[in-house]
């Protein structure tokens, strides 16, 4: 019978992965597909108010929040500024400058080598060779993706700080959720996180004249699609799969974006695709693949010695398992 839950709980762990590498890749697309006729920000700013709105109309009705202190609200308040806001605006204002998708989500895709250097004077954890050989292997994978349009863009080189803001802000966005104690279900967290960024986004919109939306049917599909996938579904997994396997096994994860993203520019926006990027897919895959399984054999190894699931240093798919069982 345990076995029986182990596998399901797998099951859902890598059905959960896959849905949050695609739905986190649409956030690239819609800006480059919807943003055509529209400020970025006007979109962002119905991607997040109407959602705001229902988000806190549910979390009210059903009493989600209740238990949640002030001290709580504040922490998840900071959180959502960097995570969604400072994430969200720079990515937007990265494709309206001309960066393509794929290179900003290249640039993203940084991210796990960056989390790996900081984990363990930060979080006072350990990231071990073979983690670091993967990690490093999804990088010269996700260059070799985007570097047909790192030749051939247009934007000004100033364009590509907005990518790197990106990033800086979602790693500060999840090591000060680590650093803290999960007091908040993944439902009044992402409210909290909507709600912060809906507030903050309507001045700044105001400011620059972006915030009356168009009539047009299209600009409200895509607020729509933006608010659900890109939103609801991809920051709900992140949070989820960060407790659920831990920030390293997460941050691999993060190397099939630029991939997932690049196939979609090509499929959709007649981005460059060619053999080399196909390559890059096979070095992004071999990285993710040695960071989950390196996580596997650690916690298998402790788990038999000591018996206890919990020792050893990052979290990963089969310590979650363990945890659970």
């Amino acid at each position: 019978m345990g076995i029986q839950i182990c596998i399901v709980r797998v099951g859902v762990t890598i059905a959960a992965s896959v849905a949050f590498v695609v739905t986190w890749s649409s956030g690239f697309l819609v800006p480059a597909i919807a943003a055509v006729e529209v400020p970025p920000l006007t979109l962002l700013v119905w991607r997040f108010v109407p959602l705001a709105v229902i988000l806190l109309a549910i979390v009210l009705s059903t009493g989600a929040a209740r238990g949640v202190t002030r001290r709580d609200l504040g922490r998840q308040a900071l959180i959502g500024l960097f995570a969604q806001f400072g994430y969200c605006a720079a990515v937007y204002m990265a494709i309206a400058s001309g960066v393509a998708t794929g290179t900003t989500a290249l640039i993203d895709a940084v991210q796990p080598l960056v989390v790996a250097a900081l984990v363990g004077p930060l979080l006072g954890l350990r990231v071990r060779a073979a983690q670091w050989a993967g990690l490093l292997l999804g990088a010269v994978g996700v260059l070799l993706v985007v570097r047909s349009q790192l030749e051939g863009s247009a934007a000004h080189p100033a364009a590509y700080l907005w990518p790197a803001l990106a990033m800086a802000s979602l790693i500060v966005a999840t090591f000060l959720q680590r650093r803290s104690e999960p007091r908040t279900s993944t439902l009044v967290t992402l409210t909290i996180h909507v709600t912060v960024t809906a507030v903050a986004l309507v001045p700044v919109a105001a400011v620059f004249g972006a915030l009356a939306p168009p009539a047009s049917a299209s600009f409200w599909i895509a607020a729509g699609f933006a608010a659900v996938f890109p939103t609801l579904a991809a920051y709900g997994l992140y949070w989820w799969l960060l407790r659920r396997v831990g920030i390293t096994a997460l941050n691999a994860l993060l190397f099939l974006i630029a991939p997932t993203t690049a196939l979609a520019g090509a499929l959709l926006l007649g981005e460059p695709l060619t053999l080399v990027t196909l390559g890059g897919f096979a070095l992004c895959a071999a990285g993710v693949t040695a960071v989950l399984v390196s996580e596997t054999r650690a916690v298998h190894n402790s788990s038999e010695s000591s018996g206890d699931s919990r020792s050893g240093a990052l979290g990963s798919v089969s310590r979650a398992f363990i945890e659970e069982l």
